[in-house]
This record gives structure tokens, sequence and C-alpha cells, in this order.
């Protein structure tokens, strides 16, 4: 049994989506590369350095929470 495309059906086009919300991404990877700068620079030992680096993937959330503690919302 051979498989053969039907001339009627018509064609599937492939539709390409395309992302266009980048900008707030490169703050966000300008803001962590900078948490780690400043967390990593300040560390004296490994641990410190691993506790460095986990505080700079968490600091967006830290900085939201004293925002909105700060303006009692």
């Amino acid at each position: 049994m051979t498989t053969e495309s039907n001339s009627n059906e018509p064609e599937v086009r492939k539709q390409r989506r395309y992302y266009r919300g980048g900008g707030s991404d490169a703050v966000y990877g300008f803001g962590l590369i900078g948490a780690w700068v400043y967390f990593i620079g300040q560390a004296t030992t490994f641990w410190m350095v691993l506790l460095g680096f986990l505080k700079g993937i968490v600091w967006p959330a830290t900085v939201v929470y004293e925002l909105l503690k700060y303006l009692k919302m």
C-alpha cells in the first residue's frame, strides 16, 4: 500500500512564531550578573561563594518583597 497525497487537500503551512518580549530578560540577566559579581566578590570561602551564587539567583524576589513591604501593600 502506498501513501499518496491527495492534490485536492490544502497544503499545510508551518507557521513561525517569534518571541518579541526579550527586553526584560536582558535587564534580569544584567542584574543577575551584577549580583553575582557583588556577592561572590565579597566571599572569602568556598561556601560563601556558593551562597553568593544562590543569593544572586533569588535577589529579584527579595527586592520585590522589600519594595512591597516599604510601600505597605
